[in-house]
């Protein structure tokens, strides 16, 4: 099936016109998994957004800390559990993990069912309920394909309207009806908003509880490998670069000496890219059967700094633009970084420049990167 990449968008008003929500959204991705937290804090304004986003740190540190993700959320619901009815935060939630193969598992404390929308029509989730820390908690699993994701929400959304234009809210059934009546009439897009509208319609002003309407869908991902630096131990060149051919997306290589190995490699020749005219950035180069070769660390580091510009004002003329835009396109970057000291990054003229050692600007792109909701994996070699 290959890497599947989740696109996560939501929808949220808060129920005070304060404007802070006591619903709370937090997602992070590892090279493995999507992970997407919906947590509902208790009451509404900054009281029960505190609690909300008091959830969803704990079980991220705890995730982050190598707790299986049942394990963290069976802590969570303890810590729970002793708070029902205290002073203490507390908070109702929903986990969701996506493996990068469409693997999908939903685990629920007291929050409503997950909607499964298709390619061409949608269902409530079936899940099952059993007793977990002296809590009833709900379980669901599944495969999502590419073109398929799920529609999470809180309980904003299913008490819509009670008492007034709904007599018992809007529940997940009806919810359901009316995304498949959006999806037979070719309105897919922005399905999560489109819940959303409906659901503070049917509330009518003032808005009756915090909204938060969450959908993840799964579409086939965009991957970028880059390689740069030759590795530590000139033996392991040819297993490295035969790992790194293997694998599955867009190839770069990044520095001349990295290049010219590729190159023997594969048995061709590496030229210069002409048509390169920037008058500050390095030209590129050319080996058949790799997307696209750059200079090294003089390029990582421009590349560094232009990743927050405007691309209509890059120089179209330009590796470093190319690399820009190979970047940018990417879900998930993988960096295989070879360790071999080069003595030219420790002239002073490097310093001077402001140009920063390879293996420090790979960390610095992928803090940042990794900031714009891409995936960054990086491998020492």
């Amino acid at each position: 099936m290959g890497y599947l990449h989740v696109e996560i968008d939501i929808a949220q008003t808060a129920k005070k016109d304060s404007g802070i929500c006591g619903d709370a959204v937090r997602s992070f991705r590892t090279p493995e998994a999507t992970v997407v937290l919906l947590v509902d804090g208790i009451g509404s304004g900054i009281k029960a957004n505190i609690y909300a986003n008091m959830a969803c740190s704990r079980l991220e540190k705890l995730l982050e800390s190598g707790f299986s993700l049942r394990k963290a959320f069976s802590s969570l619901v303890k810590t729970m559990h002793e708070s029902r009815g205290s002073d203490m935060p507390y908070s109702v939630f929903t986990i969701v993990r996506i493996l990068n193969n469409g693997e999908a598992t939903i685990l629920s404390y007291e929050m409503p069912e997950a909607i499964f929308v298709g390619r061409h029509s949608a269902s409530v989730l079936q899940r099952r309920n059993f007793t977990l820390e002296r809590e009833v908690i709900s379980e669901s699993n599944l495969f999502l394909e590419s073109g398929e994701g799920l529609v999470l929400f809180s309980d904003g959304i299913t008490l819509a309207g009670i008492g007034g234009k709904t007599r018992q809210g809007w529940n997940p059934v009806e919810i359901c009806r009316f995304v498949n009546d959006k999806l037979a009439a070719g309105e897919r897009k922005k399905i999560h908003q489109k819940i959303h509208r409906h659901a503070i319609d049917l509330w009518g002003h003032p808005c009756g509880d915090d909204c938060t309407v969450l959908s993840v869908f799964c579409r086939p991902g965009k991957v970028a490998n880059i390689l740069t630096g030759p590795p530590s131990s000139p033996v392991d060149d040819q297993k490295i670069i035969s790992c790194f051919l293997a694998l599955p997306g867009l190839k770069i290589v990044c520095g001349a000496t990295t290049a010219q190995i590729v190159a023997r490699h594969l048995g061709v020749e590496m030229t210069i890219n002409a048509e390169d005219t920037s008058m500050i950035s390095p030209p590129g180069y050319s080996i058949k059967g790799i997307d696209l070769v750059t200079e090294g660390a003089v390029t990582l580091n421009q590349l560094y700094n232009i990743l927050d510009a405007d691309p209509n004002f890059l120089d179209p003329d330009s590796a470093v633009t190319r690399l820009f835009d190979a970047i940018i396109d990417a879900d998930r970057i993988n960096f295989m970084v070879g360790m071999t000291l080069n003595i030219g990054h420790t002239d002073i003229a490097f310093r001077q420049q402001g140009i920063i050692p390879r293996i420090k600007i790979v960390e610095l792109l992928a803090e940042k990167l990794t900031s714009e909701g891409r995936l960054i994996d990086i491998k020492k070699v």
